[in-house]
Protein backbone atom coordinates (compact mmCIF):
# COMPACT_ATOMS: atom_id res chain seq x y z
CA UNK A 1 0.00 0.00 0.00
CA UNK A 2 1.40 3.41 -0.98
CA UNK A 3 1.42 6.44 1.29
CA UNK A 4 -1.20 8.14 -0.84
CA UNK A 5 -3.49 5.10 -0.72
CA UNK A 6 -3.20 5.08 3.09
CA UNK A 7 -4.23 8.74 3.22
CA UNK A 8 -7.03 8.11 0.70
CA UNK A 9 -8.37 5.31 2.91
CA UNK A 10 -8.18 7.65 5.90
CA UNK A 11 -10.15 10.28 3.98
CA UNK A 12 -12.78 7.65 3.20
CA UNK A 13 -13.24 6.43 6.78
CA UNK A 14 -12.58 9.47 8.94
CA UNK A 15 -15.73 11.59 8.30
CA UNK A 16 -17.97 8.74 9.50
CA UNK A 17 -15.78 8.25 12.60
CA UNK A 18 -15.94 11.98 13.31
CA UNK A 19 -19.73 11.98 12.98
CA UNK A 20 -20.00 9.29 15.67
CA UNK A 21 -17.24 10.45 18.05
CA UNK A 22 -16.87 14.23 17.93
CA UNK A 23 -17.32 16.37 21.02
CA UNK A 24 -19.98 19.04 21.32
CA UNK A 25 -18.14 22.37 21.44
CA UNK A 26 -19.62 25.90 21.43
CA UNK A 27 -18.20 26.87 18.04
CA UNK A 28 -19.36 23.62 16.43
CA UNK A 29 -22.99 24.23 17.33
CA UNK A 30 -23.10 27.17 14.95
CA UNK A 31 -20.11 26.98 12.56
CA UNK A 32 -20.49 30.43 11.04
CA UNK A 33 -17.31 31.86 9.46
CA UNK A 34 -16.96 34.39 12.29
CA UNK A 35 -17.32 31.82 15.09
CA UNK A 36 -14.97 29.36 13.39
CA UNK A 37 -12.41 32.15 12.97
CA UNK A 38 -12.56 33.29 16.60
CA UNK A 39 -12.36 29.74 17.92
CA UNK A 40 -9.43 28.77 15.70
CA UNK A 41 -7.42 31.83 16.72
CA UNK A 42 -8.15 31.18 20.39
CA UNK A 43 -7.21 27.51 20.07
CA UNK A 44 -3.71 28.35 18.87
CA UNK A 45 -1.34 27.41 21.73
CA UNK A 46 -4.32 26.99 24.09
CA UNK A 47 -6.24 23.97 25.41
CA UNK A 48 -9.86 23.46 24.35
CA UNK A 49 -11.17 23.46 27.94
CA UNK A 50 -9.48 26.79 28.63
CA UNK A 51 -10.93 28.33 25.46
CA UNK A 52 -14.62 27.50 26.03
CA UNK A 53 -15.35 30.27 28.54
CA UNK A 54 -13.29 32.85 26.67
CA UNK A 55 -15.08 32.03 23.42
CA UNK A 56 -18.54 32.46 24.91
CA UNK A 57 -17.62 35.80 26.53
CA UNK A 58 -15.92 37.08 23.39
CA UNK A 59 -18.73 36.32 20.92
CA UNK A 60 -21.34 37.59 23.39
CA UNK A 61 -19.56 40.93 23.66
CA UNK A 62 -18.52 41.08 19.98
CA UNK A 63 -20.97 38.90 18.01
CA UNK A 64 -19.81 39.68 14.48
CA UNK A 65 -17.06 41.08 12.29
CA UNK A 66 -18.37 44.63 12.29
CA UNK A 67 -18.68 44.88 16.09
CA UNK A 68 -15.11 43.59 16.41
CA UNK A 69 -13.84 46.11 13.87
CA UNK A 70 -15.54 48.97 15.71
CA UNK A 71 -14.36 47.90 19.18
CA UNK A 72 -11.71 49.64 21.26
CA UNK A 73 -8.39 47.82 21.48
CA UNK A 74 -8.42 47.89 25.30
CA UNK A 75 -11.83 46.19 25.31
CA UNK A 76 -10.61 43.42 23.01
CA UNK A 77 -7.44 42.88 25.04
CA UNK A 78 -9.47 42.74 28.25
CA UNK A 79 -11.70 40.03 26.77
CA UNK A 80 -8.51 38.20 25.81
CA UNK A 81 -6.83 38.64 29.21
CA UNK A 82 -5.44 35.31 30.41
CA UNK A 83 -5.25 33.64 26.99
CA UNK A 84 -1.76 34.95 26.27
CA UNK A 85 -0.14 35.60 22.89
CA UNK A 86 -1.94 38.93 22.75
CA UNK A 87 -0.87 39.68 19.18
CA UNK A 88 -3.62 37.21 18.23
CA UNK A 89 -6.25 39.55 19.66
CA UNK A 90 -4.78 42.61 17.95
CA UNK A 91 -4.68 40.80 14.63
CA UNK A 92 -8.32 39.78 15.03
CA UNK A 93 -9.27 43.42 15.30
CA UNK A 94 -7.05 44.42 12.37
CA UNK A 95 -8.45 41.63 10.20
CA UNK A 96 -12.00 42.62 11.09
CA UNK A 97 -11.28 46.17 9.92
CA UNK A 98 -9.98 44.79 6.61
CA UNK A 99 -13.13 42.68 6.23
CA UNK A 100 -15.32 45.74 6.75
CA UNK A 101 -13.29 47.80 4.29
CA UNK A 102 -12.86 45.21 1.53
CA UNK A 103 -15.40 42.41 2.05
CA UNK A 104 -18.60 44.10 3.14
CA UNK A 105 -18.21 43.24 6.80
CA UNK A 106 -17.91 39.48 6.31
CA UNK A 107 -15.03 37.04 6.17
CA UNK A 108 -14.21 36.24 2.53
CA UNK A 109 -15.18 32.77 1.31
CA UNK A 110 -11.91 32.35 -0.55
CA UNK A 111 -8.77 30.63 0.78
CA UNK A 112 -6.27 33.12 -0.67
CA UNK A 113 -8.25 36.11 0.56
CA UNK A 114 -8.49 34.56 4.02
CA UNK A 115 -4.74 33.95 3.98
CA UNK A 116 -4.15 37.63 3.20
CA UNK A 117 -5.86 38.77 6.43
CA UNK A 118 -3.69 39.78 9.42
CA UNK A 119 -3.01 36.89 11.79
CA UNK A 120 -4.31 34.17 9.46
CA UNK A 121 -1.80 31.57 8.29
CA UNK A 122 -2.23 28.45 6.14
CA UNK A 123 -3.73 26.34 8.93
CA UNK A 124 -6.32 28.92 10.03
CA UNK A 125 -7.22 29.80 6.45
CA UNK A 126 -7.71 26.10 5.72
CA UNK A 127 -9.83 25.61 8.83
CA UNK A 128 -12.14 28.55 8.08
CA UNK A 129 -12.37 27.72 4.38
CA UNK A 130 -13.23 24.05 4.93
CA UNK A 131 -15.34 24.23 8.10
CA UNK A 132 -17.34 27.36 7.29
CA UNK A 133 -17.39 27.45 3.48
CA UNK A 134 -16.94 23.79 2.47
CA UNK A 135 -13.83 24.56 0.40
CA UNK A 136 -11.69 21.46 -0.18
CA UNK A 137 -8.40 22.57 1.38
CA UNK A 138 -6.42 20.95 4.23
CA UNK A 139 -5.90 22.43 7.69
CA UNK A 140 -2.65 21.07 9.10
CA UNK A 141 -1.84 21.62 12.78
CA UNK A 142 0.17 19.66 15.34
CA UNK A 143 -2.57 17.09 15.84
CA UNK A 144 -2.76 16.44 12.11
CA UNK A 145 1.01 16.09 11.78
CA UNK A 146 1.08 13.56 14.61
CA UNK A 147 -1.70 11.44 13.07
CA UNK A 148 -0.22 11.52 9.57
CA UNK A 149 3.40 10.85 10.58
CA UNK A 150 2.25 7.81 12.56
CA UNK A 151 0.10 6.45 9.74
CA UNK A 152 3.02 6.86 7.31
CA UNK A 153 5.80 6.15 9.90
CA UNK A 154 7.47 9.26 8.48
CA UNK A 155 10.77 10.06 10.27
CA UNK A 156 11.08 13.61 8.93
CA UNK A 157 11.56 16.35 11.54
CA UNK A 158 8.20 18.12 11.66
CA UNK A 159 9.96 21.42 12.44
CA UNK A 160 11.14 21.49 8.82
CA UNK A 161 8.95 23.99 7.00
CA UNK A 162 9.00 22.05 3.74
CA UNK A 163 7.61 18.99 5.52
CA UNK A 164 4.42 20.76 6.54
CA UNK A 165 3.96 21.91 2.94
CA UNK A 166 4.49 18.34 1.72
CA UNK A 167 1.89 16.90 4.12
CA UNK A 168 -0.55 19.69 3.23
CA UNK A 169 -0.19 18.89 -0.46
CA UNK A 170 -0.62 15.15 0.17
CA UNK A 171 -3.82 15.71 2.14
CA UNK A 172 -5.08 18.08 -0.55
CA UNK A 173 -4.87 15.29 -3.11
CA UNK A 174 -7.17 12.99 -1.10
CA UNK A 175 -9.60 15.60 0.24
CA UNK A 176 -13.17 14.16 0.33
CA UNK A 177 -16.41 15.91 -0.55
CA UNK A 178 -16.92 16.94 3.07
CA UNK A 179 -13.63 18.72 3.85
CA UNK A 180 -14.87 20.11 7.15
CA UNK A 181 -15.62 16.68 8.62
CA UNK A 182 -12.28 15.38 7.36
CA UNK A 183 -10.20 18.26 8.75
CA UNK A 184 -12.03 18.34 12.07
CA UNK A 185 -11.87 14.55 12.19
CA UNK A 186 -8.08 14.64 11.87
CA UNK A 187 -7.83 17.20 14.65
CA UNK A 188 -10.29 15.29 16.85
CA UNK A 189 -8.45 12.04 16.26
CA UNK A 190 -5.24 13.69 17.46
CA UNK A 191 -6.97 15.13 20.51
CA UNK A 192 -8.86 12.02 21.63
CA UNK A 193 -7.14 8.91 20.25
CA UNK A 194 -3.76 9.53 18.65
CA UNK A 195 -2.61 11.50 21.68
CA UNK A 196 0.79 13.17 22.12
CA UNK A 197 1.70 11.81 25.56
CA UNK A 198 1.36 8.19 26.56
CA UNK A 199 0.31 5.39 24.26
CA UNK A 200 -2.45 6.16 21.75
CA UNK A 201 -5.75 4.26 21.87
CA UNK A 202 -5.12 2.45 18.60
CA UNK A 203 -8.06 0.09 19.01
CA UNK A 204 -10.41 3.07 18.72
CA UNK A 205 -8.74 4.52 15.61
CA UNK A 206 -10.27 4.18 12.14
CA UNK A 207 -6.71 4.03 10.72
CA UNK A 208 -5.60 1.16 12.96
CA UNK A 209 -5.62 -1.41 10.15
CA UNK A 210 -3.33 0.55 7.83
CA UNK A 211 -1.17 2.61 10.22
CA UNK A 212 2.51 1.77 9.69
CA UNK A 213 3.60 2.92 13.14
CA UNK A 214 0.97 0.69 14.76
CA UNK A 215 1.97 -2.21 12.55
CA UNK A 216 5.58 -1.84 13.75
CA UNK A 217 4.68 -1.04 17.37
CA UNK A 218 6.47 2.31 17.10
CA UNK A 219 3.56 4.73 17.60
CA UNK A 220 5.34 6.80 20.25
CA UNK A 221 8.41 7.25 18.03
CA UNK A 222 6.42 9.68 15.88
CA UNK A 223 6.33 12.50 15.18
CA UNK A 224 10.05 13.21 15.09
CA UNK A 225 10.63 16.68 16.49
CA UNK A 226 13.98 18.36 17.10
CA UNK A 227 14.54 19.91 20.51
CA UNK A 228 13.60 23.60 20.80
CA UNK A 229 16.12 26.21 21.83
CA UNK A 230 16.58 26.34 25.63
CA UNK A 231 14.32 28.88 27.34
CA UNK A 232 16.29 31.73 28.91
CA UNK A 233 15.55 33.01 32.40
CA UNK A 234 15.27 36.70 33.24
CA UNK A 235 15.22 38.07 36.79
CA UNK A 236 12.67 40.81 37.46
CA UNK A 237 11.59 42.93 40.41
CA UNK A 238 7.89 43.88 40.44
CA UNK A 239 6.70 46.88 42.44
CA UNK A 240 3.09 47.16 43.56
CA UNK A 241 2.85 50.88 44.34
CA UNK A 242 -0.30 52.53 45.61
CA UNK A 243 -1.60 55.84 46.83
CA UNK A 244 -4.96 55.21 48.49
CA UNK A 245 -6.88 52.90 46.17
CA UNK A 246 -4.89 54.01 43.11
CA UNK A 247 -2.03 51.92 41.76
CA UNK A 248 0.91 52.81 39.52
CA UNK A 249 0.78 51.23 36.04
CA UNK A 250 1.90 52.01 32.52
CA UNK A 251 1.37 50.73 29.02
CA UNK A 252 4.18 48.69 27.50
CA UNK A 253 5.69 49.61 24.11
CA UNK A 254 3.76 48.62 20.99
CA UNK A 255 6.38 46.03 19.99
CA UNK A 256 8.13 43.21 21.79
CA UNK A 257 6.97 40.94 24.62
CA UNK A 258 3.47 41.80 25.95
CA UNK A 259 3.30 44.66 23.47
CA UNK A 260 0.74 47.35 24.25
CA UNK A 261 -0.49 45.74 27.47
CA UNK A 262 -0.50 47.37 30.88
CA UNK A 263 2.06 46.47 33.51
CA UNK A 264 3.02 47.11 37.09
CA UNK A 265 6.42 48.77 37.59
CA UNK A 266 9.10 46.23 36.66
CA UNK A 267 12.85 46.54 37.27
CA UNK A 268 15.54 44.42 35.68
CA UNK A 269 17.27 41.96 38.00
CA UNK A 270 16.50 41.15 41.62
CA UNK A 271 16.68 44.40 43.59
CA UNK A 272 17.24 44.23 47.36
CA UNK A 273 15.49 46.41 49.93
CA UNK A 274 18.37 48.89 50.03
CA UNK A 275 18.21 49.41 46.26
CA UNK A 276 14.42 49.80 46.38
CA UNK A 277 14.70 52.35 49.21
CA UNK A 278 17.21 54.37 47.19
CA UNK A 279 14.86 54.36 44.21
CA UNK A 280 11.80 55.42 46.20
CA UNK A 281 13.64 58.24 47.97
CA UNK A 282 14.18 59.93 44.61
CA UNK A 283 10.47 60.74 44.80
CA UNK A 284 9.49 60.80 48.46
CA UNK A 285 10.73 60.20 52.00
CA UNK A 286 7.26 59.13 53.12
CA UNK A 287 6.59 55.56 52.17
CA UNK A 288 6.00 52.04 53.43
CA UNK A 289 7.60 48.98 51.87
CA UNK A 290 7.32 45.25 52.46
CA UNK A 291 8.46 42.21 50.53
CA UNK A 292 6.01 40.07 48.53
CA UNK A 293 6.39 36.34 47.80
CA UNK A 294 8.42 35.42 44.70
CA UNK A 295 6.63 34.34 41.53
CA UNK A 296 7.51 32.72 38.25
CA UNK A 297 5.95 33.01 34.80
CA UNK A 298 6.84 31.02 31.69
CA UNK A 299 6.49 32.48 28.21
CA UNK A 300 7.24 30.47 25.07
CA UNK A 301 10.93 31.46 24.88
CA UNK A 302 11.64 33.18 28.18
CA UNK A 303 10.92 32.65 31.88
CA UNK A 304 10.51 35.46 34.40
CA UNK A 305 11.90 34.79 37.86
CA UNK A 306 10.23 37.55 39.91
CA UNK A 307 10.48 39.02 43.37
CA UNK A 308 8.15 41.79 44.53
CA UNK A 309 7.66 44.69 46.90
CA UNK A 310 4.45 46.28 48.13
CA UNK A 311 4.97 50.05 48.40
CA UNK A 312 2.64 52.73 49.69
CA UNK A 313 3.79 56.16 48.55
CA UNK A 314 2.22 59.46 47.45
CA UNK A 315 1.82 60.31 43.78
CA UNK A 316 3.52 60.93 41.38
CA UNK A 317 5.80 58.00 40.69
CA UNK A 318 8.37 58.00 37.90
CA UNK A 319 8.28 59.06 34.27
CA UNK A 320 5.73 57.29 32.08
CA UNK A 321 3.79 55.83 35.00
CA UNK A 322 0.31 56.89 36.00
CA UNK A 323 -2.12 55.98 38.77
CA UNK A 324 -5.46 54.26 38.20
CA UNK A 325 -8.15 52.98 40.55
CA UNK A 326 -7.70 49.30 41.30
CA UNK A 327 -11.24 48.48 40.18
CA UNK A 328 -10.73 50.05 36.74
CA UNK A 329 -7.42 48.23 36.26
CA UNK A 330 -9.00 44.89 37.13
CA UNK A 331 -12.22 45.42 35.16
CA UNK A 332 -11.15 47.34 32.08
CA UNK A 333 -7.40 47.19 31.47
CA UNK A 334 -5.47 44.19 30.19
CA UNK A 335 -2.97 43.17 32.86
CA UNK A 336 -1.01 40.11 31.66
CA UNK A 337 -1.15 36.88 33.64
CA UNK A 338 2.57 37.29 34.25
CA UNK A 339 1.50 39.70 37.01
CA UNK A 340 -1.30 37.51 38.38
CA UNK A 341 0.41 36.85 41.72
CA UNK A 342 0.98 40.55 42.30
CA UNK A 343 -2.45 41.61 41.01
CA UNK A 344 -3.81 40.06 44.21
CA UNK A 345 -2.56 43.21 45.97
CA UNK A 346 -4.80 45.30 43.72
CA UNK A 347 -7.78 43.16 44.70
CA UNK A 348 -6.93 43.64 48.36
CA UNK A 349 -6.73 47.39 47.81
CA UNK A 350 -10.12 47.44 46.11
CA UNK A 351 -11.74 45.38 48.86
CA UNK A 352 -10.27 47.66 51.52
CA UNK A 353 -11.72 50.69 49.78
CA UNK A 354 -15.15 49.04 49.55
CA UNK A 355 -15.09 48.16 53.24
CA UNK A 356 -14.25 51.75 54.08
CA UNK A 357 -17.27 52.88 52.05
CA UNK A 358 -15.27 54.74 49.44
CA UNK A 359 -16.95 52.96 46.52
CA UNK A 360 -20.25 51.30 45.73
CA UNK A 361 -20.24 47.86 47.36
CA UNK A 362 -22.43 46.11 44.83
CA UNK A 363 -22.07 42.43 45.73
CA UNK A 364 -22.31 41.13 42.17
CA UNK A 365 -19.52 43.40 40.97
CA UNK A 366 -17.30 42.47 43.91
CA UNK A 367 -17.79 38.80 43.12
CA UNK A 368 -16.86 39.39 39.48
CA UNK A 369 -13.56 41.07 40.31
CA UNK A 370 -12.63 38.32 42.75
CA UNK A 371 -13.31 35.47 40.37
Amino acid sequence: MTNESRLALLAERLPEWYGRNHRELPWRNEPSPYRVWISEIMLQQTRIEAVKGYFDRFVSALPDVRSLAESEEDAVLKLWEGLGYYSRARNLRKAAAVCVERHGGDLPGNYDELLALPGIGPYTAGAIASLAFGIRVPAVDGNVLRVVTRILADPTDIREGRFVKRITAALGRVMPQDPGAFNEGLMELGELVCIPKGRPSCGECPACGFCLAHEKGTETAFPVKSAPKPRRTEKKTVLVISSGSRFAIRRRPESGLLAGLYELPVLEGHQDRKQIAGLIRQYTEKYECRELPPARHIFSHVEWDMIGYRITAPEPWGEGWFYEDADRILRELSLPTAFRAYAEELKKGMRKRQIEGAVDTDEENVADCQS
